[in-house]
């Protein structure tokens, strides 16, 4: 199978997704999909150019999640098949993060904290920024202790966009 890409609009912005034969692989809040595709890290992406990347207009679930998200449900992205590849700490973080709820942020610590190693700060944060996965493992809703957004690959402006998004969803959510 090749590797599919698509992109959406987004209230934050283009998403681009490719999904490759084990499900969704890289994310991001760009329309580059040569950016997109890097993420994958050199042999993945070298499997990429050599089984091929396609682009395409929807990517079935992955794409729906990402549509729904826009639109303001946030439950269809825990339903989409990932394909990660990390250490056993990247994979717990990434996993906890998939427990924050939208809308309501957390810190760097409670991040580590959640992951089990509450010492562990820099390393949780470490595995925010090797997130290949945007939207889908949201690492945009970690923010610093002591205020602001914080660093975000596609941005703050992006990352700012996107818990604004989410927080008025929640709000305008179901009671």
């Amino acid at each position: 199978m090749a590797f599919l890409t698509a992109t959406h609009g987004t209230p934050a912005g283009p998403f681009t997704l490719v999904v490759g034969p084990n499900g969704v692989c890289a994310g991001g809040f760009t329309s580059d999909v040569k950016r997109t595709v890097a993420l994958l890290g050199a042999r993945r992406a070298r499997d990429a150019e050599l089984e091929g990347v396609r682009t395409v207009r929807h990517v079935g679930a992955a794409s729906l999640a990402v549509l729904a998200w826009a639109d303001g449900d946030m439950e269809p992205l825990s339903r989409v098949e990932l394909d990660l590849e990390g250490t056993d700490f990247q994979r717990q973080v990434w996993a906890t993060l998939c427990t924050i709820p939208a809308g309501v942020p957390i810190t760097y610590g409670a991040l580590a904290q959640s992951a089990g190693r509450p010492t562990a700060v820099r390393a949780a944060s470490r595995g925010c920024a090797t997130n290949r996965i945007s939207l889908f493992v949201p690492c945009h809703r970690v923010v610093p202790t002591g205020g602001g957004v914080g660093g975000f690959l596609w941005g703050p402006d992006v990352k700012q966009a996107a818990l604004a998004h989410e927080a008025s969803s929640s709000a305008d959510g179901p009671d």
